[in-house]
């Protein structure tokens, strides 16, 4: 919580509007709960590598900015578990997931903004049109702009609460902690995308480490 504030000081200091900053969380219950606080005083959040429905309702409860389901991610996952090449659209697991996140946001009417992520390829994309947000790399967006084929909206809030209802029950911690453990997809790909933040990090301060030393020696 304190690195938030920090961070957004430095931003005020440079004349930047805070309110274009995002600070990035990981979907544990723990960086839930520091995205609840910061978004208490103002300081808005973005809930990354979310996997399942307990962690979307958890940032819901916390009223959270935005979150980013890793649609990819999920679709890797179970082709690995399940030994499959492919999914059809329909059935691809990490578009599923997704519209029943935002299904279940729309249907009960929760403010935070739901920006699908990872995307592997533009049929994923395309499947996902009406999101509130999407992230797309720049090779998927050079592919879609050759797209000459109809495309249909997916995603609308009037689709949401035509669809089945979602009834979840009220989160706590060790609900919230049994949940997550229940579902394997998304406990190994938390985990797993934890660990790879922490390695990034230690990479950045290491390059940076060495770009210091080389403006030390010049100078």
């Amino acid at each position: 919580v304190q690195k938030a504030y920090d961070l957004i000081s430095l931003y005020r200091e440079f004349g930047i509007d805070s309110n274009r900053v995002l600070i990035k969380i990981a979907s544990t219950w723990e960086g839930i709960q520091a995205a609840k606080r910061l978004e208490q005083n103002g300081i808005h959040c973005n809930l990354t590598l979310l996997f399942g429905l307990h962690q979307a309702q958890a940032c819901a409860d916390a009223k959270v900015t935005l979150i980013s389901p890793f649609v990819g991610r999920i679709l890797d996952w179970y082709k690995k578990a399940e030994g499959k090449d492919n999914y059809p659209i329909e059935q691809d697991p990490g578009v599923l997931s997704v519209k029943k996140i935002y299904n279940y946001y729309k249907q009960n009417h929760i403010q935070t903004q739901v920006m699908g992520a990872s995307f592997r390829n533009t049929d994923q994309v395309l499947g996902l049109t009406g999101c509130d947000l999407l992230t797309i790399s720049p090779a998927l967006l050079a592919q879609l702009s050759d797209e000459s084929r109809q495309i249909s909206v997916q995603l609308t809030p009037a689709f949401a609460l035509n669809s089945e209802k979602i009834i979840l029950d009220a989160l706590n911690e060790d609900i919230f902690k049994q949940q997550l453990e229940n579902d394997l997809m998304a406990f190994q790909l938390l985990q797993g995308g934890i660990d790879g933040f922490i390695k990034a990090r230690e990479q950045l301060a290491q390059l940076l480490k060495q770009s210091f030393g080389l403006l030390n020696i010049q100078a």
